[in-house]
């Protein structure tokens, strides 16, 4: 159970002011009938609530997938930069959060919840869960670059990195998936074998892939599917 008003400023209606104001002009229905008392007792799972006549679905918890394009930043608010909630237009971003970041010149994919539990699983160094990016690079991977990069190079941590995974796509094309979110990883480990980062990509995030039909700056929701496989995944790795 949880009052009316907080539901719908959950909902985005309006703030608490507004909607007081709101069911005073008789604008909100519970049930069917028109609720005058903002601070009413809603079961949010049960109860019809309609606004202006419209039916409000709550969800407690929401996922987004979105293809995050160059030049957006990785944040909820931002005063210099557009930001990767501000693409998220026409729908209810009250507490979504970016699980992990991408960084302003990063392209891909990019998982938005509200669900704090997910982002920690997904994000906590003991999960190990992997993530795949495409690269275009300054230079051709040789065997020596391979060997490291699969094996843990020096980006200036007290340790190592853990275990990669290089596959070859074409002369200075590849994919690499990690299991470690450090800063700037990619690009410092790319660093460390003397070459260096033109272009990145996100394709995965644990069991979760890109879709290729979202084009930059595009998003949608998650699967039911998908967010199943998101929380039940056993990610065991390529060591």
């Amino acid at each position: 159970m949880m009052r009316l008003d907080k539901y719908l400023v959950s909902m985005q209606v309006g703030s608490r002011s507004e909607i007081k104001d709101f069911c005073k002009k008789g604008l909100i229905t519970v049930n069917g009938a028109v609720c005058k008392q903002s601070d009413t007792k809603i079961d949010e799972d049960k109860d019809e609530i309609t606004f202006k006549g419209k039916v409000l679905s709550y969800e407690k918890y929401r996922y987004y997938m979105l293809h995050k394009p160059a030049g957006v930043v990785t944040a909820t608010k931002d005063h210099h930069d557009k930001t990767v909630l501000d693409l998220l237009v026409g729908v209810n971003t009250k507490d979504l959060s970016p699980a992990g970041r991408l960084d302003k010149d990063t392209e891909g994919l990019l998982l938005l919840t509200n669900d704090g539990e997910l982002i920690h699983n997904l994000l906590s160094p003991k999960k190990h869960v992997d993530k795949t990016y495409y690269i275009k690079a300054r230079e051709t991977l040789n065997p020596e670059d391979i060997n490291a990069l699969e094996n843990g190079v020096d980006i200036g941590e007290d340790t190592l990195t853990l275990p990669a995974k290089v596959t070859l796509l074409g002369e200075k094309e590849f994919l690499l998936t990690i299991h470690e979110g450090k800063f700037h990883q990619v690009k410092r480990m790319l660093l460390a074998v003397n070459n260096e980062v033109l272009y990145l990509k996100r394709m995965s995030f644990g069991s979760l892939t890109l879709d290729e039909n979202l084009a930059p700056g595009e998003f949608r929701a998650l699967r039911e599917q998908e967010i199943k496989e998101l929380k039940m995944r056993k990610n065991n790795g390529f060591r």
